[in-house]
């Protein structure tokens, strides 16, 4: 079997959640599954001391109108969805990666990833307000109180910061970061690439 490629994500990416509206096809292509690892983005940023696009994009002439065109490639060519823009960027995500690190523990990982994605760059919405993220994620058939109050646990906050950590230790500087292997891939372009290692093309 091929490596199954490693996808680091944080919900408040919105080249992530392009990613992630890519990669099922990608899955039916090789016939291997993504390993999906939740991490903090504002972690790995204040360990590499890097910064958001929206702030290393702004004051550089061309350089946002590029990022834009570069985007509608992507969407053209891997046929996904655009992104709604944020009207609440930047949202803190601590608590819905936590709740990430519990929805594997309780077994709706996935239904989870999908709805978080969606409230925060199909509907956005100001997912930092707890009682805003309760609501949403509610609507989307997750028992959200239970995930937000499993996602205080020690464990739960351990497990992100190990994840975080590990991240930043393997080469990461940012998010969507893709592993297969030991070979890392930064960027949701990258993806031809990821494919192309794994399929073996």
């Amino acid at each position: 079997m091929p490596t199954a490629p490693q996808f680091l994500f944080d919900f408040g990416s919105p080249n992530a959640f392009l990613s992630h509206e890519a990669i099922p096809a990608i899955e039916r292509r090789i016939g291997v599954k993504f390993e999906y690892v939740p991490v903090l983005l504002g972690g790995i940023f204040k360990a590499t001391n890097n910064r958001s696009p929206a702030e290393t994009l702004a004051g550089v002439r061309n350089k946002s109108e590029f990022n834009a065109l570069e985007t509608e490639r992507f969407v053209r060519r891997f046929q996904v969805r655009p992104y709604v823009w944020n009207p609440f960027f930047p949202v803190n995500t601590l608590n819905l990666m936590r709740a990430a690190i519990a929805a594997q523990l309780e077994g709706v990982f996935e239904k989870y990833v999908d709805a978080a994605f969606h409230h925060m760059w199909v509907e956005p919405k100001k997912m930092d307000d707890p009682e805003v993220a309760t609501k949403a994620l509610a609507a989307s058939g997750l028992d959200a109180a239970r995930l937000f109050a499993r996602a205080q646990q020690a464990d739960v906050k351990a497990k992100l910061i190990e994840n975080t950590q590990g991240a930043v230790e393997r080469g990461a500087f940012g998010s969507p970061t893709f592993f297969v292997g030991k070979e890392m891939f930064f960027g949701k372009e990258q993806l031809r690439d990821v494919e192309e290692l794994v399929s073996g093309k």
